[in-house]
């Protein structure tokens, strides 16, 4: 008997879409949300009694090929950047040498991001569940959380969280991340873990092959973690009850910018569009200027093209847009795009791992000249100059940091072009004002 027909069998719990949503968008508590179902969100952390009577005992089988079999079936790919399929990397680890390690990837560097810490100080047994679903998958028997201690909230969660668990013959571990933009990639965390710093490296082997200590080593983010707690319960058609075929299950987003309340996270879980987002959860009653999709290595849009624009991977894929981490940046109506973008690049250099050329030069470079466009500075030629800066950065480098500032960039001087217009004549206006809605850490150059 699977775990969907056991749960059913008791006739306690009820798959969780199964009540009806009356919107396809929801917030934390609202009828037909998944992984924001349950108490609101000044609650606080759930109690393990409070998860667990809400749904049920987590029971995975103790094969871990059924447990990937699962996995595979529900179609889970994973909710970060690159959106592999879950079920490949448990894969490649139980048939590479070594006792696999998982990884909860709660770093989440991207700072407009906030959908992996709310679901950590909310529902944090959610994600220690999907942490045991992923253990069971691949046959490991340790788990780190690489995560923050300097958030206080989510610390605070996750620890009486563990403290609540019953005794699991799989060993949790936290282990305190670098508050850097690039310490959340797969290979800056398994460098991280192995002693040597958060640094980065392109085309290395898979860490799911070898990582940490050489181990099989399975990273993932904690929405995608989180979701695998409820495939384990629910089962793989349920999971799929959302969502497309090729992109199956619900989404978390995080508002920023020019919204009612930055921060915002809400979880998509039936067929919508950005404009319905914003206007249902952002407080937006008509297209904004320009959306950056993403985060801050991600694509501008111009707000109409954004509004009509599906929230779903494969098809924004196919218009050469990323969701990457969820992001969905406003731009403010007296908010300069160019002005924000080279805010943002001012930010993005320093965050470079130093390793490289691009880099080291070329991202600063890139920066130089964007600043002096926006400040009326630019030269006959320096526009062609900075397409040619980008492109030059763009798929080089020892990781992707380069080719996030090279998108971020070309897609500005695309999207912005009346504004670069002006700004190439020194109109530069009051266009510059509140660049701080776009949030960067504490300190941070702005």
């Amino acid at each position: 008997m699977s775990i969907v027909d056991l749960a059913a069998a008791r006739g306690a719990h009820t798959p969780l879409t199964r009540v009806l949503a009356t919107a396809h968008v929801a917030a934390v508590g609202d009828p037909g949300a998944r992984l924001l179902a349950g108490a609101g969100a000044g609650a606080g952390g759930e109690s393990w009694a409070s998860h667990e009577a809400r749904l049920g005992v987590l029971e995975v089988a103790d094969d871990p090929a059924l447990v990937r079999a699962l996995v595979r079936a529900s179609g889970l790919r994973g909710r970060g950047g690159a959106g592999f399929l879950a079920a490949t990397k448990f894969d490649v680890a139980a048939q590479s040498p070594g006792r696999p390690i998982i990884v909860v990837n709660a770093s989440e560097g991207e700072p407009a991001s906030r959908k992996d810490r709310t679901l950590l100080t909310l529902r944090p047994h959610l994600v220690l569940d999907g942490a045991l679903v992923a253990a069971a998958a691949a046959g490991a028997r340790d788990v780190v959380i690489y995560s923050h201690r300097a958030r206080v909230r989510v610390d605070a969660a996750l620890r009486a969280a563990l403290g609540e668990r019953a005794p699991s013959p799989v060993r949790v571990r936290v282990v305190d991340a670098p508050e850097t933009y690039v310490a959340g990639e797969t290979s800056s965390v398994v460098s991280y873990l192995d002693g040597r710093g958060a640094i980065p490296r392109r085309g290395v082997v898979p860490a799911a092959r070898a990582g940490v200590a050489q181990r099989p080593t399975v990273v993932n983010n904690v929405e995608t973690l989180a979701h695998l707690a409820l495939i384990a319960r629910f089962g793989a058609s349920w999971f799929r009850e959302v969502g497309t075929d090729e992109s199956p299950g619900s989404t978390l987003l995080t508002l920023t910018g020019a919204v009612r309340e930055r921060g915002t996270v809400v979880e998509v879980v039936g067929p919508t569009t950005f404009g319905d987002v914003l206007a249902s959860h952002g407080g937006l009653t008509h297209p904004p200027r320009a959306v950056l999709l993403g985060g801050y290595e991600g694509t501008w849009m111009s707000g109409e093209d954004a509004w009509r624009a599906p929230v779903e991977r494969h098809r924004l894929g196919r218009l050469g847009v990323s969701l990457g981490c969820g992001v969905v940046a406003v731009l403010g109506d007296e908010t300069c795009g160019l002005a924000q973008t080279a805010r943002l690049v001012r930010w993005l250099v320093g965050q470079s791992a130093g390793q490289c050329g691009p880099c080291i030069f070329g991202l600063p470079s890139v920066s130089e000249l964007l600043d002096a466009l926006v400040a009326g500075r630019a030269r006959r030629g320096d526009v062609r100059r900075l397409r040619t800066l980008v492109a030059s950065v763009r798929g080089r480098g020892a990781c992707g940091h380069p080719t996030g500032v090279a998108t971020l960039v070309d897609s500005a001087l695309d999207t912005f072009t009346s504004e670069l217009e002006s700004h190439r004549r020194a109109l530069t206006g009051a266009a510059q004002r509140d660049l701080g809605d776009f949030p960067l850490p504490i300190g941070a150059l702005r």
